[in-house]
């Protein structure tokens, strides 16, 4: 059903769920939670060039903290999600519609053109910098 309803025009789609540890250097004591999710990101890129030619898209979305049951034990108190969001560049945690509107953009026609991409929903943390090495001093 994938391939035999797929066309240029339309293409099928699959969206995998990644998340922002996959691309991090720190586990936070979750390694396995890491490699696997680094695993789907190739994975992710290895369907989209095998799938391409027969007009599927194959991407994933790298959420950053969500409030979720997953996350609960974290940020899941009005204390610990004031705590989460402060790791946030954007200042805040995700929110349902983030997800939505990532989802919506890849199986979309907007997204009829992107194959291989591993979308970074995560409020800036994958382009925030490292602590720096010298306390701060320039």
């Amino acid at each position: 059903m994938l391939f035999a309803s797929a066309n240029a025009e339309r293409p099928s789609t699959i969206v995998n769920l990644g998340s922002v540890m996959g691309t991090a250097t720190h586990a936070e004591n979750a390694y396995a939670y890491s490699a696997s999710k680094a695993a789907v990101h190739h994975l992710t890129r290895i369907l989209a060039q095998e799938f391409a030619g027969r007009q599927v898209t194959v991407n994933a979305i790298a959420p950053g903290p969500f409030p979720t049951n997953m996350t609960r034990f974290a940020i899941g108190d009005e204390a610990g999600a004031a705590r989460g969001a402060k790791t946030v560049p954007m200042g805040r945690l995700g929110r349902e519609d983030d997800i939505a509107g990532a989802i919506l953009f890849l199986t979309g026609r907007g997204g009829a053109y992107t194959t291989g991409a591993i979308l970074p929903v995560d409020g800036g943390l994958g382009v925030a910098p490292p602590p720096s090495m010298f306390g701060g001093h320039e």
